[in-house]
């Protein structure tokens, strides 16, 4: 498929537009970035993993009625979904503490949490997406009311099914990132889908047998075998291309 103009690039995936109006074409790299973009490196083969593992799991959501904005995968590299609205609110969902909760509020890691907790982020990689609550929000138009009603019913009903589908092949889901988009049909009306991507870019995944990390952690803190933690989580979901994940002009 071929592709429109460059439309936005992020730290880990370019836009384009698409050949049909309301489409973009979106395209995983394998450049990593971690601490608000002040460490840059590159995961070989990593836009090719998680272009596969976010089409995984962004269609068992949909077949348990998650709207989301993904269409279909179109190469190694490439996905076709809708064009959204992105609304500017990064929701944590954290199951175990880990990372910045752990550093701010002195919980160990690996300790489970009462329940799960969700946090709120603004996204702006200026102010590296500062915590903000649901009267910022609301206050600075960000989100309705009902917006934010909707996406967290949506971000607890993802948190259930994918601690499900991890725990089926042997990973704890300690925490996660979503990003939700607003569509208007053609008669105007608004709804909410889930957008950009799920992946070990972000989400936080340890074995259950031996708690060792398996996500973007082992990049931030220079653990080493980033790659083959990444291919372990495709190839547990059953999703690991036959080719091997390192040719950088796959979908290219």
């Amino acid at each position: 498929m071929a592709r429109g103009r460059k439309i936005y690039e992020g730290k880990a995936k370019i836009l384009y537009a698409g050949t049909e109006p309301g489409t973009l074409i979106q395209y995983f790299k394998d450049d990593a970035t971690a601490f608000n973009n002040e460490k840059k490196g590159v995961i070989t083969g990593k836009g090719v993993i998680n272009n596969r593992i976010s089409e995984f799991l962004m269609l068992r959501l949909m077949e348990i009625g998650i709207p989301t904005h993904f269409m279909n995968r179109i190469n190694m590299r490439e996905q076709l979904v809708r064009e959204v609205e992105i609304i500017p609110i990064e929701i944590i969902i954290r199951n175990i503490a880990a990372g910045s909760l752990s550093k701010r509020l002195g919980i160990p890691e690996g300790t489970q949490l009462p329940r799960s907790i969700v946090e709120y982020c603004y996204k702006s990689d200026e102010l590296g997406d500062p915590l903000v609550a649901e009267e910022h929000i609301t206050a600075f138009g960000w989100a309705s009311p009902q917006d934010i009603d909707d996406m967290l019913a949506m971000a607890l009903r993802v948190n259930d099914f994918l601690s499900g589908v991890f725990m089926g092949i042997g990973v704890k889901l300690i925490d996660f990132k979503l990003e939700f988009g607003r569509i208007f049909d053609e008669n105007g009306e608004m709804r909410i889908v889930l957008a950009d991507e799920i992946s070990p870019d972000n989400c936080r995944l340890w074995d259950i047998a031996t708690n060792e990390k398996m996500d973007k952690d082992r990049f931030r803190r220079d653990m080493g075998h980033v790659e083959e933690a990444y291919q372990e989580i495709a190839r547990r979901l059953g999703v690991l291309p036959e080719e091997a994940p390192d040719g950088a002009n796959d979908g290219a």
